[in-house]
C-alpha cells in the first residue's frame, strides 16, 4: 500500500502545480469542479491510449500489418512509458472522485471478487446486468 500511496501522493502534487487541488476537492467535494477535472483527465488518458496504440502497427492498411505484424509492440521502451502516463491519469481520475489509495485498494477487490464470480459464472454479455456492482461501496 506504501508505494500506491506514494503515488497518490505525488500525483497530487504534480496536479496542484497546475490547478487541480485533489486535497481541497477531497476536503470540500464540488461535483462540478470534479465533473471538470473528469472531462479533462479522460481527454489526456485517451490520447495516451492513442499514443500507446501507436507502438503497434495498428493500422490494417500498413504493410506490416499486411505481413501479418498487425499487433506487433515495434517500440517497447515507448509502449511501457505510455502506460505509465496513463497511471498518471488514472490516478487523476480516482483523486477527481475523491478517492484515495487506500480506497481505490478496498474497492479493487470488492470490484475483483465480484469478476471472478462472473468468470465462475460463465460470464456473457447477453445476460450481463450491474446488479452485482451495486454492493460494492466504502464503509
Amino acid at each position: 500500500m506504501d508505494m500506491l500511496q506514494a503515488l497518490f501522493d505525488m500525483q497530487a502534487d504534480l496536479n496542484g502545480r497546475y490547478g487541480f487541488k485533489v486535497r481541497e476537492l477531497r476536503e470540500n467535494f464540488d461535483p462540478l469542479e470534479a465533473g471538470k477535472w473528469i472531462d479533462n483527465q479522460l481527454k489526456a488518458m485517451t490520447s495516451e491510449c492513442e499514443e500507446l496504440r501507436d507502438c503497434t502497427y495498428w493500422k490494417h492498411w500498413c504493410k506490416e500489418a499486411q505481413q501479418g505484424r498487425r499487433y506487433e509492440v515495434r517500440d517497447l521502451q515507448n509502449a511501457r512509458v505510455e502506460v505509465v502516463d496513463m497511471l498518471h491519469f488514472w490516478i487523476s481520475l480516482a483523486q477527481c472522485v475523491g478517492l484515495d489509495a487506500a480506497e481505490v485498494f478496498e474497492l479493487y477487490c470488492q470490484k475483483n471478487k465480484i469478476n471472478h464470480q462472473r468468470q465462475d459464472g460463465g460470464y456473457s454479455m447477453e445476460k450481463k446486468d450491474e446488479d452485482d456492482n451495486k454492493g460494492i461501496g466504502l464503509e
